[in-house]
């Protein structure tokens, strides 16, 4: 811990101390919900985590810290998001100018005619999870595709928020298999696993946990076959609108190429995302010279509205009336504005996080628990609730993964647990349960570039809900348990 100001007597944190700031959040939030519904999202869940984190301060000045020490443990918050900040920002800007340039439209022209209302839910997840394991990237994955196929759900007449939750199933079932995934690669370096093992063992909770989501959106899929035909008119209207709007053509999908060549280079994923949005705009000048036409309202197409054109969509998201809502409701998206929301969630959530780790709040609740863990099962127990309350609390995947990695490591090791059951465990419990989180900055993120509310979308993300219960029940059975000779953990 910081000891910025090294003429005061540090005192360490009490357990009511380590309560206070939780109480207070999980007050507040749920005030939020009452009051204000799922609009709660939109200010009221923020303003109540800088709260929190005047809560958090108050406490931490209370016992011997400076106010530098405070600031410090804000600014590591502020840094440890930058990343993610301009990833959400470059998100926005590609939503928005492949909407203008055609790129989203064409994958929904397509998509509609191949995807049936029966089946969509469980190749929806098959779909997402195949292209995240192949650049591994979760984020990447549903602010692209996700996007698209949330987009031809609104069409089709089946469930955004189903279809949601399969997006974010396939999409974390793919970047946590992925070599290429940087989660997957801190589990295993935070656990000290090779990665082939850790994604080996990975694969036994993972896979039958995607397989048992397959089978649930199979048969939610199954009740809308009987309304396909009903649909169908609507659906050729809104084709018809699509093709007269845009010129639809297999060009419209090069920036989506794009995207995915540089993200298999492992290009920092923002970069890729800003490449493929500034390719989408340039491109789509070309290709799409009526949209662009009629987007800033100019008599002719040159290179200045073009230019205009490509930058608004960057800065505020694209726009169309059509007269057709579902069309207008997939296209009117978009633009780094449309993320600020978001950003000040995640800036809210990660400095209370990096408060409570800070000043010593979080090991004060989690160091007399392990001593009550007197099992492997109990022990499993207690890391999986870990993570999915230091998603809760901290409002961070990243957090939820290293802090108890870090924490638990001598315990597995003193034990004789193999470190990939840490590293397993960690991932399960830490990065999948992160979107099931209204202000994590995972569930956010999900939430905006999907359209759909975390609470809406929660109960169907099933992969993300079955993957920690699995692994909690190896715990319990001894099944997959890897053992070891019991040893001291002596590297910190």
């Amino acid at each position: 811990m910081s000891k910025t100001g090294t003429d005061r007597s540090i005192r360490e944190p009490s357990l009511a101390d380590a309560l206070v700031p939780l109480v207070t959040l999980a007050i507040l939030i749920a005030a939020a919900l009452a009051l204000f519904g799922l609009d709660a999202l939109d200010g009221p869940i923020q303003t109540a985590l800088i709260i929190c984190c005047m809560v958090a301060a108050l406490i931490a000045l209370k016992n011997g810290y400076a106010w530098e020490a405070v600031q410090k443990a804000g600014q590591g918050a502020l840094a440890s998001v930058t990343s993610a900040i301009f990833i959400l920002l470059a998100v926005g800007a590609l939503i928005g100018t492949w909407n203008l340039s055609g790129t989203i439209p064409t994958l929904v022209y397509y998509g509609i005619q191949v995807l049936a209302p029966g089946w969509y839910y469980v190749a929806t997840a098959l779909i997402c999870g195949v292209i995240a394991l192949s650049i591994g990237s979760s984020w990447t994955t549903a602010g692209t595709i996700g996007v698209g196929l949330v987009g031809i759900a609104n069409m089709l007449e089946v469930s955004p928020a189903i279809t949601a939750g399969a997006v974010i199933s396939g999409a974390y079932l793919g970047d946590k298999l992925s070599p290429l995934s940087e989660t997957t690669i801190l589990a295993a370096q935070m656990a000290r696993v090779d990665l082939p093992t850790h994604i080996r063992t990975m694969a036994w909770t993972s896979v039958p946990a995607f397989l048992i989501a397959a089978v649930v959106f199979g048969l939610l899929g199954l009740g809308r076959v009987d309304v396909q035909g009903q649909s169908e008119l609507q659906t050729v209207v809104e084709l018809d609108a699509l093709n007269g709007i845009y010129h639809i053509t297999a060009w419209n999908l090069l920036p989506l190429a794009l995207l995915a060549f540089l993200s298999i280079r492992k290009v920092p994923a923002s970069l890729a995302l800003m490449t493929s949005a500034m390719f989408a705009g340039a491109l789509g000048a070309f290709l799409q010279p009526d949209v662009y036409r009629n987007f800033v309202e100019s008599g002719q197409m040159g290179f200045l509205p073009a230019i205009k054109s490509i930058w608004q969509a960057m800065a505020t998201g694209f726009t169309m009336s059509s007269g057709i809502a579902d069309v207008d409701s997939l296209l009117s998206r978009g633009g780094m504005d449309s993320m600020l929301l978001t950003v000040w969630l995640i800036i809210g959530a990660v400095t209370f996080g990096a408060l409570l780790d800070e000043f010593g709040l979080i090991n004060r609740l989690v160091s007399p628990a392990i001593g009550l863990a007197r099992s492997t099962g109990q022990l499993f127990l207690l890391v999986c609730a870990s993570c999915i309350g230091l998603n809760v609390v901290a409002g961070d995947q990243y957090i939820a993964l290293v802090l108890p990695t870090r924490i638990y490591r001598a315990e597995f090791a003193r034990r004789g647990l193999a470190p990939q059951n840490l590293s397993r465990l960690a991932a399960d419990s830490g990065t999948v349960t992160s979107p099931l989180v209204p202000w994590n900055s995972c569930g956010a993120f999900m939430s905006a570039v999907l359209g759909v509310s975390t609470l809406l979308y929660l109960p169907f993300c099933l992969f993300n809900i079955v993957s920690p219960l699995l692994s909690v029940l190896y715990g319990f059975t001894g099944f997959r348990i890897v053992r070891t000779a019991p040893h001291a953990d002596t590297h910190q």
